[in-house]
């Protein structure tokens, strides 16, 4: 009588370089976990679990080096792993049932570059960095320009418009004097031009300030008729 492991079982595989669809090498460290499922077919196409591994070994890797091959490098060292993976496994259980055996889990332990590569790969990614910044620096100086461009339009535009209303301002008020200074003109000229020369004097004649005229001057007519 023979006996058969029910227990899940693990293979850890050999690390191997394989390439991903953007020509990158990595060194690929997996192992899977499996089990036997149906034992007559088992023992007549394989035996042992030592043959059971070394059949899953090549199913494995084939279907990791096909996967892979069609994933980018960042597919595989982060981004869609899991889904990767899941293909893997279920890619390598289609093909382990004729065996009597169930892939049920594929995992990648490391995927790293090849030593001889890291530098290379290294210096790639900081160019495409460096362009990336320098891509987003011009982006941004050209905002600031066009930024500071709208923003001194627009002050030009609100200084016009303040001019313009302080022209508008500044005539209204003129007209409003001139009217008013009319007005009192007509109701009593003689008061008006007194105001009028009282407003010269105090315009002309400052604190401390000497005037030599003639006596008979017009611009003394009003302290003239006073006396």
């Amino acid at each position: 009588m023979i006996y058969f492991e029910k227990r899940l079982l693990e293979y850890d595989a050999a690390p191997r370089e394989l390439i991903t669809r953007d020509k990158q090498q990595l060194v690929v460290d997996n192992f899977s976990r499996w089990r036997i499922v149906d034992p007559l077919k088992f023992y007549q196409s394989v035996t042992t679990i030592n043959g059971a591994q070394s059949r899953l070994d090549d199913i494995i890797y084939s279907n990791l080096r096909e996967n892979i091959g069609h994933s980018s490098l960042n597919d595989v060292v982060s981004g869609d792993r899991a889904a990767l993976m899941e293909r893997v496994t279920s890619d390598s259980n289609l093909k382990a049932e004729a065996y009597g055996v169930e892939v049920v889990d594929v995992r990648i332990k490391r995927a790293d570059l090849p030593a001889k590569n890291e530098q290379n790969v290294f210096n790639r990614m900081r160019t495409e960095r460096e362009r990336q910044a320098k891509k987003f620096r011009a982006e941004g100086e050209e905002e600031a320009r066009r930024i500071r461009s709208q923003a001194e339009k627009e002050s030009q535009i609100l200084l016009a418009e303040a001019a313009r209303e302080a022209q508008v301002l500044r005539g209204q008020a003129e007209a409003a004097a001139t009217t008013i200074f009319a007005a009192a003109y007509n109701r009593d000229p003689e008061f008006y031009r007194f105001m009028r020369t009282l407003e010269a004097y105090r315009k002309t004649i400052a604190n401390r300030t000497t005037l030599v005229l003639d006596p008979d001057a017009e611009f003394f007519q009003l302290l003239q008729s006073s006396k």
